[in-house]
């Protein structure tokens, strides 16, 4: 099938290993796709002059092997792709991860944009709904790993009344702990629920997906607190500290 630029499957995955190994290790040789990808030096060879000749990467054999620009680009796309098709076979289908990672390396050739972004809207719904949340999915993980047992749907209900009851009893609902996206430590997500930051700080957050209902995941925090590396609608971004600290966001509970 082909992709952009006329690319292949095979080539899709040329991209996201040469990706990778750049992100692991900077620099990147033939022998490093060869072992990663499993696949022989010829086909390597041949892959790189093919990713050259559209312009995607800069190759010469015996030499370092970089993305160029627009080669770095559909890369992350197809990164993307992968992780946001994986992270919903793991997190809303309770999918092994080992299992989830196979599949996603399949699909991710051949989803539309538009279906990939259901993907991430119902991943992030099914995070920040009520009826939702890490106990629902684990609900559904235990049915299907019990072929289709519903024995605890009474026990399931009777809580889901009682944290509504003192819910109401507390005020009408309960209060979600809210949180400057400065303050998360990684592994934390949340849900913006609104900018405080103002003018062009303001736009490029908006730019980089950080908007209102958006849900963020801290990945990595620098020992100074700057900069805040997070995931959001499966885009891998930095933020700098002043940045987070115009995030205001409800933590989600795991």
């Amino acid at each position: 099938m082909e992709m952009a630029k006329g690319l292949t499957a095979s080539l899709e995955d040329y991209l996201e290993a040469i990706y990778h190994i750049i992100a692991e290790k900077e620099a990147v040789r033939a022998k490093d796709i060869s072992r990663r990808l499993k696949v022989s030096g010829a086909s390597v060879t041949g892959a790189l002059r093919s990713l050259a000749e559209k312009r995607l990467v800069n190759y010469a054999p015996y030499d370092v092997i970089t993305l160029t620009a627009e080669g770095g680009r559909l890369a992350k796309e197809v990164v993307r792709r992968h992780e946001v098709l994986r992270d919903f076979f793991v997190k809303v289908l309770a999918v092994e991860e080992k299992a989830a990672n196979e599949v996603a390396c399949q699909m991710e050739h051949i989803v539309s944009k538009e279906i990939l972004e259901r993907f991430i809207q119902f991943t992030e719904f099914v995070e920040v709904c009520p009826r939702g949340g890490s106990k629902w999915i684990a609900g559904f993980g235990y049915y299907c790993d019990h072929t289709g047992a519903m024995e605890n749907c009474e026990r399931c209900l009777q809580l889901a009344l009682e944290e509504a009851r003192k819910a109401k009893r507390e005020g009408g609902h309960e209060m979600a702990r809210s949180a400057k996206l400065s303050e998360l430590k990684p592994g934390q997500r949340c849900r913006v629920v609104k900018l405080s930051a103002r003018g062009e700080t303001s736009k490029r957050l908006a730019q980089m997906g950080v908007t209102p209902g958006a849900v963020v995941e801290v990945e990595r925090v620098a020992p100074l607190g700057d900069p805040i590396d997070i995931k959001v609608k499966g885009y891998h971004l930095s933020l700098r500290k002043e940045e987070a600290l115009g995030v205001e966001a409800e933590v989600i509970e795991p």
